[in-house]
């Protein structure tokens, strides 16, 4: 599941925010017009300070784009695909489609996001000193911040842990002295835990002490570091263990699908109670996956209006659902892991024939560290089709 507003192309690759960029925006430019800009610049009327404080919050995300986009183009240079680059709360992220080929280019990749926003934390350390030249208080002070964050930017995420730039360099550094990519990535996830268990302790320390909630925000981001270091480690766990495994051998099937035109009533009386799952694929007549029902979406329709609403009006769209082969290794799922739902509706012939859940992927990964089979015994067989609950009228 994709929670992300998409904003277009840059160098050819797909660009978008997340929704939480847009409280990070709101935020920034209500401490820049507020507090930041009319306390050390006054004498000018709030319009100013609002239209300055706009202008450095765009700043500062094109600042993020640079960053992430040159992680993108020097993996691309080194052969390795970007898919796409997602803006969000604490940063960005850039999905990319395989590994660095060697030490080298894995270093070079982790480096060159630091290494753009020093530069950007350059540049606008000189526009600050022409500004302050020229009389421009106001631009001065808003150039002078975003040096300032910048070189913060970049000094943070060469902290030595996954899923920093930092934990990235320390993993291929490992990687080059050991000739192991793997004890590289453990060595990058562990180091990753335990920065960001020490972070979110030294925040949590800080909100007792003083009894100041500022310390809530580092908190906040040990516990993303921590959780997104674990998810890391699932995902290593992942490729050691179930390499050759397939999707479909692993999936849970076959899924049961609501119909595009069918009420919410009928889906809910149908399903809820005899086949309880978090989230459902939504069908056509065809047979084709048109988006996803979600319980918690469901369950906002006032009862009143379920019988009148039709399934495919309060379903995610297909374009947002995240899909995976029947075919493809289990490898490539990794990110059901990471998904908000975890969960990803396996397609064969464009049709959905099963349903793979972080439950299924981790319940292989057992199995086969205890050396069994995580095969459910569906290898080599011809999927069967949706089961459709409920009729597919009202």
């Amino acid at each position: 599941m994709r929670q992300s507003i998409r904003l277009g192309r840059v160098g050819g690759i797909p660009v978008g925010v997340h929704w939480s960029v847009l409280l990070v925006l709101l935020l920034l430019v209500q401490g820049l017009a507020t507090v930041l800009l009319p306390g050390a610049v006054d004498g000018y009327r709030a319009p100013a300070y609002w239209l300055a404080g706009t202008g450095l919050a765009g700043l500062f995300l094109a600042a993020l784009l640079g960053h992430e986009l040159s992680h993108a183009l020097t993996a691309r240079h080194y052969g390795v695909e970007v898919r796409a680059i997602t803006l969000w709360l604490l940063g960005g992220v850039s999905e990319l489609d395989g590994e660095p080929p060697h030490p080298r280019a894995g270093l070079l990749i982790a480096l060159a996001g630091p290494l753009a926003s020093l530069g950007a934390a350059a540049a606008f350390a000189g526009a600050t000193v022409l500004t302050s030249w020229g009389g421009l208080r106001l631009l001065s002070v808003g150039f002078g911040w975003l040096a300032v964050v910048n070189a913060l930017m970049a000094a943070f995420n060469l902290l030595p842990g996954a899923p920093l730039d930092g934990g990235r360099v320390l993993g291929a550094v490992v990687w080059r002295v050991s000739g192991d990519r793997d004890l590289g990535r453990r060595a990058a996830t562990r180091a990753g835990i335990g920065l960001g268990l020490l972070i979110a302790a030294a925040g949590i320390a800080v909100t007792v002490v003083t009894g100041h909630l500022g310390g809530l925000w580092p908190a906040l981001i040990g516990w993303y570091l921590t959780t997104a270091a674990r998810a890391e480690a699932a995902s290593l766990r992942l490729t050691t263990t179930l390499a050759g495994v397939r999707v479909e051998q692993v999936m849970s099937a076959p899924p049961v699908c609501g119909y595009t035109g069918q009420s919410v009533a009928a889906f809910i009386a149908g399903t809820a109670a005899a086949d309880p799952h978090p989230a459902y694929p939504v069908v056509d007549l065809d047979g084709r996956l048109t988006g996803l029902a979600v319980l918690g979406a469901l369950a906002a329709v006032p009862a009143p209006r379920r019988a009148e609403t039709r399934l495919g009006d309060v379903a995610v769209p297909a374009a947002r659902i995240r899909t995976v082969q029947s075919q493809s290794p289990l490898t490539d799922a990794a990110p059901v892991l990471n998904d908000p739902f975890r969960l990803a509706v396996v397609v064969a012939h464009e049709r959905p024939c099963g349903v793979l859940t972080a439950g299924d992927i981790l319940r292989a990964m057992d199995v086969a560290g205890l050396g069994g089979s995580p095969d459910r015994g569906r290898g080599g067989r011809s999927l069967e089709p949706p089961a459709v609950a409920g009729p597919p009228g009202p």
